[in-house]
């Protein structure tokens, strides 16, 4: 039976949740956070797919490597915050094969990790018509069948086998030849293409390359502006982009084993972090995951101008890598767009709404409910039994529900206005004190 803690009335498995109680629950429930995705050069795995990945995954047949290794690093920091990665294999190259007599054997995808698998093919002890046949990953048995000649060989996870005629025994055939293939430029469009079409909260960019950056932040900035669909893009050293979907991280982590990751890298976590953090939270002071310094420390007046310039920075702090403040790359303030559009928990709740808005109205009313006053009235108390929600979990402070939204008759018979006062919470980020000595 699943347990713990809740925020919203939105857990999937059946268990004992305990906060406070609450009968049931309105249409218009905060919607799940914490879909990351990122397109990485890799060493097994099928090319240039989507796949789906959530924490606890087992990614050896799919990716090549159990996640502690360190080939897939960035895929284990991908997943210490978010709850799924929607990864993409960028690159394509040569698979690697073995001759064992007729039998020929191909690994099942391009890169250097087929050239860690051999064949052993034995003949079986009871029945000496037949022959063993084994797949080894870097000396360990990751399939094994019974077979009489090549026909009746299956291909598995690993290889897939061709050829025709009878089995020869062999010791050990190692596979040869498996190259990773290399990344262009295109290979990143064709990933933002694909991943288009998909839901997802935040995308990172690994790679300083200044040509992609500008095409991924093109890419969010797109998604957002023309087509009202709230994601965010991490990229490593791209103030310019002066964007609240774009966040810039300015240096990277060391963990406690050592392993360095630089900006470029650093991106993932940031990205998983801001896809799963609810919009009640701020990222301001949390500790990166397992680290225990900074790749780069910077002075106070350089911390002080990289905040300014829309940087996200990492600090050390008593053996750990903190985030010095959740902000934003926006900074081109306007007396309607204030600094608060350049503060990601802000930013998360104003996301929210739109997000969970649009859901809202596209599963329970369009083309459902009547364009009347009554239907619109029904609409309004969605909203207002979500916005509640909201304030009740501290994400919005200060909602009247008779003052604040407005859901009326829009220009055409068939579409509806709303209007909406929300005042985001944000965190304390600074305490200002004054000490008398008396």
């Amino acid at each position: 039976m699943a347990g713990g803690t809740w925020t919203t009335q939105n857990k999937v498995r059946p268990g004992v949740y305990i906060n406070f109680v609450g009968e049931g629950k309105a249409a218009g429930a905060v919607g799940e956070r914490g879909v990351v995705t990122l397109a990485l050069p890799l060493s097994w795995g099928e090319s240039r797919k989507i796949k789906a990945i959530t924490a606890g995954d087992n990614v050896r047949e799919l990716l090549g490597y159990d996640i502690s290794a360190p080939e897939l690093v960035l895929v284990k920091e991908a997943l210490k915050r978010a709850k799924t990665l929607l990864l993409y294999r960028l690159n394509d190259g040569v698979k690697a094969s073995a001759a064992a007599g007729a039998l020929t054997v191909t690994a099942r995808y391009s890169g250097v990790r087929g050239n860690d698998l051999s064949m052993v093919i034995q003949p079986n002890v009871d029945d000496n018509a037949k022959f063993d046949v084994r797949t080894l990953l870097a000396g360990q048995a990751v399939d094994s069948q019974t077979a009489a000649d090549i026909a009746g060989l299956q291909p598995n996870g690993w290889v897939t086998f061709s050829g025709t005629g009878a089995l020869t025994a062999t010791a050990g055939t190692p596979l040869t030849g498996g190259t990773d293939g290399a990344v262009a430029n295109q290979d990143h469009s064709d990933y933002l293409g694909a991943v288009e079409v998909q839901e997802f909260h935040t995308l990172a960019l690994v790679s300083g390359d200044a040509s992609l950056k500008s095409v991924y932040a093109a890419f969010i900035k797109r998604l957002r502006d023309s087509e009202g669909r709230k994601v965010k893009g991490v990229l490593e050293n791209y103030p310019s982009a002066d964007h609240e979907g774009i966040i810039s991280v300015k240096n990277g982590v060391v963990l406690n084993d050592g392993t360095v990751l630089n900006a470029q890298k650093a991106t993932v976590w940031v990205a998983a972090a801001t896809a799963g953090a609810p919009m009640n939270q701020s990222l301001t002071y949390q500790a990166y995951d397992d680290a225990a310094d900074v790749d780069t420390r910077y002075t106070n007046s350089q911390l002080e101008a990289a905040l300014k310039n829309g940087e996200f920075v990492f600090v050390a702090s008593s053996g750990r890598a903190i985030v010095e403040q959740d902000i934003n790359t926006f900074k081109s303030f306007t007396p309607t767009k204030g600094r608060a559009f350049s503060k990601n928990r802000v930013m998360r709740v104003l996301d929210g709404i739109a997000d969970d808005f649009k859901r809202i109205f596209e599963s329970y009313y369009i083309g459902k409910v009547d364009n009347h006053a009554d239907g619109r009235n029904l609409f309004r108390k969605e909203c207002i039994a979500y916005l509640d929600t909201l304030q009740s979990i501290g994400a919005i402070q200060q909602f009247d529900a008779k003052t604040d939204i407005v859901v009326e008759q829009g220009t055409e018979a068939d579409s509806v206005y709303v209007e909406l006062n929300v005042q985001p919470v944000d965190s304390i980020e600074k305490i200002y004190m004054k000490v008398t000595v008396k």
